[in-house]
């Protein structure tokens, strides 16, 4: 049997940017309108197939709020990549993202980080220009989901696995005559 490789993924972001939502979108295929906060971390796993080969993700949701930041730094050790998310609708949680990138990155420099615009499907009130402009200065790719409708939350984790993967070697597949 094929051994498939786990990658330690973070979601990170204010309180209450969807987080969990798409966690549970991506892992579950459902959105449940009211949620309780995380506490701390909660965690999640599912097999994802990339073009280079299947690997399997554990996705470490991070609790957003401040009080929960002690915990959270032993959390980040040993993640490969990290979405960076933060809504739309609220232009306090698009700010924080520097805040949210130091904290990661103190923790596990080289971090690779994708930023995600989440609740597309409300009315904006940020700019999604200052959002990829945010993302392009920290080298990340810059996607919009809605864990509500699903749009894009396929692609973000793709992409999540996409880089969280960067470092392996797949082993070829060998053509026999």
């Amino acid at each position: 049997m094929e051994k498939i490789a786990v990658l330690k993924v973070v979601i990170a972001g204010d309180g209450n940017v969807g987080k969990t939502s798409l966690v549970r979108r991506y892992c579950e295929g459902k959105f449940e309108a009211s949620r309780v906060a995380t506490i701390g971390v909660d965690f999640q796993t599912k097999v994802v197939e990339l073009p280079a080969g299947t690997v399997k993700l554990s996705i470490w949701d991070m609790a957003g709020q401040d009080r929960f930041a002690v915990v959270r730094s032993g959390f980040y050790r040993g993640s490969l990549a990290a979405a960076l998310v933060y809504d739309v609708t609220d232009p306090e949680s698009l700010e924080d993202l520097g805040k949210w990138y130091q904290e990661i990155n103190g923790i596990t420099p080289g971090q690779k980080f994708i930023v995600i615009g989440n609740k597309i499907d409300l009315e904006r009130t940020t700019q999604a220009e200052v959002a990829s402009a945010f993302a392009g200065k920290i080298a990340a790719p810059y996607l919009e989901t809605s864990a509500l409708s699903g749009e894009g939350v396929a692609e973000m984790f793709t992409a999540l696995a996409t880089l969280a993967s960067s470092h392996l070697s797949f082993p070829q597949n060998e053509k026999v005559d």
